[in-house]
């Protein structure tokens, strides 16, 4: 049994990577609902392929004027992830006003593909506040006199990096330990099958490796992802007395921007 699940976990691995981003990941054959369950405790791992991804992105990016290249990585952002999370927050959104505190109305306005004036603003704010953030990164890093190298820059590696990771992090955490209000759904196999202890273990290991990496940014952005993820998960369980699908992008989405806007903002 523990032969065939380490087995498991390089499909698992394939199967986060497929789901949470638009990278042509082919798996054959397709996963079962182990595997899929195995998938959510390597969400930071593709939080942290993410987030090199878009460093990459970032350092390429460096010499271009300011606007320019904060706008080249958060269409790359974007593009990547195809948009999942986003179109979590704008459901989200939508139903949260709509919802006028009811939680069946909020959870019927849930599932209505149609986006309405709430979630269009939520999506444009938010993607204006990563915007403005990376914007203010890439001014930060032309203004340094005798500056390093770009890809040795740590604040610009943290911005990069931190913000996807902690946040897929913190869904295993969130499965582990909050209610799916779903009766059907990719979110209803994955609490079915998932595996809580692998969950929080590599969330943990996340937390430590990430104020070991980058010392006061990390302990800046980890503090921030923590405060995010209460007050979200705080609002979900109050509404709905647990979580969707949709709930949870939305909580990628704004820890990500927190932690970006933190780490940037951080003297």
């Amino acid at each position: 049994m523990a032969g065939r699940q380490a087995r498991a976990w390089p499909r698992a691995a394939l199967v986060a990577l497929q789901f949470l981003t638009r990278l042509p990941v082919r798996i054959e054959p397709p996963p079962d609902p182990r595997e899929v369950g195995l998938s959510l405790a390597c969400y930071p791992v593709v939080g942290l392929a993410l987030g090199t991804m878009l460093w990459g992105v970032a350092v390429m990016a460096s010499r271009l004027p300011a606007l320019l290249g904060a706008a080249i990585v958060l269409a790359s952002w974007v593009l990547i992830t195809g948009a999942l999370h986003l179109d979590g927050l704008a459901d989200t959104a939508d139903a949260w006003v709509g919802g006028h505190g009811d939680r069946e109305r909020t959870l019927t306005i849930m599932k209505d593909p149609r986006s309405g004036p709430v979630a269009l603003a939520a999506v444009n704010c938010l993607l204006l506040l990563k915007f403005a953030a990376l914007a203010a990164l890439a001014t930060q890093v032309h203004a340094a006199h005798f500056r390093p190298p770009p890809w040795r820059d740590l604040r610009l590696g943290a911005a990069c990096i931190l913000p996807p990771l902690l946040a897929r992090a913190a869904i295993p955490v969130l499965f582990a330990h909050t209610s799916y209000v779903r009766a059907q759904g990719i979110a209803e196999q994955l609490t079915a099958h998932q595996s809580r202890t692998a969950g929080v273990f590599t969330a943990a290991v996340t937390a430590l490796c990430t104020v070991a990496a980058c010392r006061t940014l990390g302990a800046i952005a980890l503090g921030t992802a923590a405060i995010a993820y209460g007050i979200v998960r705080g609002g979900l369980v109050r509404r709905l007395g647990g979580f969707t699908g949709d709930g949870a992008g939305a909580l990628v989405e704004l820890i990500e921007a927190a932690c970006l806007v933190a780490i940037v903002a951080a003297p």
